[in-house]
């Protein structure tokens, strides 16, 4: 593990990084969420009464991902250029996709992550009334580019 946590002063209290002296520089990152599902639930989809899950999901994603800063404290306020989810279903649960885009003095990995998340939440929301079982898994960072830590990419187990 390269560097040190950046969140904490020399005294270990929290704090918010200051990026006033960074570049702005474009800064893209993708995350990634499961749902796991029931066959059952899969196949009443189509019907679920309070509207298409798979849809409703992904505009709260994106509507997520413009209040990040709102959600996690130390979290700068961005300039979103761009915001996709993507929703995919699999014959075991649902796969989530998030992509966000700035040009900024700071990443929007977090923003990509709430992304998913919550895509992934509003999906059990929208679904618990008939399994209060779903599970969420493998919310994790996919990639990110730009900044002084350059780009990264996950490597592993994909589903």
């Amino acid at each position: 593990m390269a560097g040190k946590l950046s969140h904490y002063d020399r005294k270990g209290r929290a704090r918010m990084v200051d990026v006033s002296a960074k570049a702005v520089s474009k800064r893209e990152a993708e995350a990634s969420a499961f749902v796991a599902l029931k066959p059952a639930v899969l196949q009443a989809l189509p019907q679920n009464p309070k509207g298409d899950p798979m849809e409703i999901a992904r505009l709260a994603g994106i509507m997520a991902a413009k209040k990040t800063a709102e959600l996690i404290p130390f979290c700068h306020p961005l300039r979103l250029s761009y915001i996709d989810v993507a929703m995919r279903l699999c014959e075991n649960g649902v796969a989530i996709s998030s992509k966000v885009t700035t040009s900024a003095e700071t990443g929007v990995e977090m923003e990509a992550l709430v992304a998913a998340s919550v895509a992934a939440l509003t999906v059990y929301d929208m679904c618990k009334a008939l399994d209060k079982g779903i599970e969420i898994r493998e919310v994790v960072l996919e990639r990110k580019t730009g900044g002084k830590s350059g780009e990264y990419r996950r490597t592993g187990k994909k589903k």
